[in-house]
């Protein structure tokens, strides 16, 4: 199985729909100005609306990158207020690295307009439905694991 990190952000009462995509931006883009955080930036009144409508509750913001995923789950209402589950810790690796996406989670009411709207801002942020599973993929390689003890002892 590939590594994944998971963080909770604390979102309304205690921040608004839009400083929490902010906020997870930030966390995302390890507070560097990058032409990935141009894209975050360019999608937040939409992120903002999926946020609001709480779907990363119980359905993931997923990054994938040419390292680890990144999941991000929002905690609304009282646990947002006292902070419990709360996770914004920064991360030990560039969530955004290589051949980077993010899929948003969304309501299937929604599911429409905001796949339409993503779409004006390229193909690297998509939408699913809150309702659809996100599989880990496995990681494989072609190349045998050999154990070498003279390396390994250093002899």
């Amino acid at each position: 199985m590939s590594t994944v990190a998971r963080r909770n952000f604390r979102s309304t009462p205690h921040r608004d729909s839009m400083d929490t995509w902010l906020a997870i931006v930030e966390l995302l883009t390890r507070g560097e100005r990058t032409e990935a955080k141009d894209v975050l930036l360019s999608i937040k009144g939409i992120a903002a609306s999926v946020i609001a409508d709480q779907a990363p509750k119980d359905a993931p913001i997923v990054a994938t990158c040419d390292g680890p995923r990144t999941r991000v789950y929002c905690i609304y209402d009282d646990d947002a207020i006292d902070g419990t589950g709360e996770n914004e810790a920064s991360l030990g690796y560039n969530p955004l690295n290589g051949d980077w996406a993010v899929s948003l989670p969304c309501q299937d009411s929604d599911l429409p307009w905001v796949q339409s709207a993503l779409k004006a801002h390229g193909d690297r942020i998509t939408a699913r439905s809150v309702n659809d599973k996100v599989v880990e993929m496995a990681v494989t390689s072609n190349a045998a694991l050999v154990f070498d003890p003279k390396g390994f002892l250093g002899s």
